[in-house]
């Protein structure tokens, strides 16, 4: 009896102990399986179909009700003046204007002004140090030595184009210029304004 009753827990019914192949119960769901059709009168079967081509025809009305308070509503609105381009507007600015107004929005134009004057800052600050670094170069030995040169060969060439009346070309007045400030040294310059500092 203990064996029967411990094999029933494991879905098996056994008859003895020595039988060899177990019984199975019926499950549940093949009796949820079973077919009602069958048991359907024809007297019920004819009201059902009544009841279904009532449905059918009530669902036609009702589509033609609302085909006619469509096109009634869009008379209203033709009448008022609205028009689906002035509807698409106002939804748009509703839409637009929910959106101005949401956490997230604002949370992200804030960001992005913030980076806007970060970057503004960064800006102006290496154009500071830009023009810090050309003020330094101006002011250095090296660039002001050059600068001398170039005036000095501008003069030059003023004086030469002036003093010959026209009679050479401006490229040969050009050359000689650049020559004769090729000559000069930084050294003999030196040494000509010292001689003209003490004269005075």
């Amino acid at each position: 009896m203990e064996t029967r009753q411990q094999e029933r827990g494991q879905g098996h019914i056994r008859t003895g102990l020595l039988d060899p192949e177990p019984v199975t119960e019926v499950d549940e769901e093949m009796v949820s399986d079973v077919d009602l059709n069958n048991t359907m009168t024809d007297e019920e079967r004819e009201e059902i179909l009544s009841e279904l081509t009532k449905l059918e025809e009530e669902i036609s009305t009702l589509r033609q009700v609302l085909a006619s308070k469509e096109k009634h509503h869009s008379e209203l609105k033709a009448k008022l003046g609205i028009t689906p381009l002035s509807e698409f507007k106002q939804n748009f600015n509703k839409s637009w204007y929910d959106m101005q107004t949401s956490t997230a929005y604002k949370k992200t134009s804030e960001t992005l002004s913030m980076a806007g004057q970060k970057t503004t800052a960064a800006f102006t600050a290496l154009g500071t140090a830009i023009s810090r670094k050309f003020g330094d170069m101006r002011n250095s030995p090296s660039f002001k030595s050059f600068e001398e040169k170039v005036e000095c060969t501008v003069s030059n060439i003023k004086t030469k184009v002036g003093s010959q009346g026209g009679g050479g070309s401006f490229e040969e007045v050009l050359s000689s210029a650049a020559h004769a400030s090729a000559q000069e040294t930084p050294s003999n310059n030196m040494s000509e304004s010292s001689d003209h500092e003490r004269t005075y």
